[in-house]
């Protein structure tokens, strides 16, 4: 009897919206859930969830369009939190406010920071004391990202890295100077001067600000 064909993902193939959706509807199916916890799914899930939320804005936007109610999590790693902590100060181009917490943006309340650092003030510092470390690489980012053993780096730039070329490039787009700071429709990207897929590296000399319209004329280049 002849074998069926198998699929194989190409490690360098994006990733289309409908296939994240997809997979988190497959994890909540698996987990017997109605809604899915980043934890749960950097466990169970083929795509790693910062990816996730980058996509759509935040996590519980994703969840919202997979269909699926959204989490409420004790135990928040400290990292989730730093990352939301970025995810606003990328989205408003300026360091985040208390109130913006509050915002469509945000995956957390001030209730798990409170919970964590007391204050909120406590919280930036924490986390731009933590984004200012020089460990600019997740311990699994390369496995977690790519089988290709010629690769020094995954696609995806961790948290550290992303925070310090938003900070290098002052929030504002490389190309055409757009900042969120002057206008809240900006919407900011960490793009790869040499794209990854040919050869181009995940390194801080490699990773620039564009917004959202350069990048996508880029791409169409």
């Amino acid at each position: 009897m002849a074998e069926n064909f198998e699929f194989i993902r190409p490690s360098n193939a994006p990733v289309s919206n409908e296939e994240i959706i997809n997979d988190l509807k497959a994890v909540a199916k698996e987990l017997q859930k109605t809604t899915v916890t980043q934890k749960n799914y950097e466990a169970n899930g083929n795509f790693d969830y910062t990816t996730v939320s980058r996509r759509f804005g935040t996590w519980n936007k994703a969840l919202k369009e997979a269909g699926l109610s959204f989490s409420n999590e004790s135990n928040i790693s400290d990292e989730r939190l730093y990352e939301n902590i970025l995810n606003l100060w990328q989205h408003f181009g300026r360091q985040p406010r208390r109130s913006d917490l509050t915002s469509e943006i945000s995956s957390f309340s001030q209730s798990p920071y409170n919970r964590r650092f007391k204050t909120w003030t406590n919280s930036l510092q924490n986390f731009v004391n933590y984004a200012n470390g020089e460990d600019l690489e997740l311990p699994n980012q390369i496995e977690k990202n790519t089988k290709d053993k010629t690769k020094k780096t995954g696609r995806d730039p961790s948290l550290r890295l992303r925070y310090k070329v938003l900070l290098r490039d002052n929030f504002t787009c490389k190309q055409c100077g757009a900042s969120p700071a002057k206008d809240q429709n900006i919407e900011l990207h960490i793009d790869h001067v040499i794209p990854w897929s040919k050869n181009g590296e995940t390194t801080l000399e490699n990773l620039q600000t564009l917004c959202s319209g350069c990048n996508l004329g880029k791409s169409n280049l």
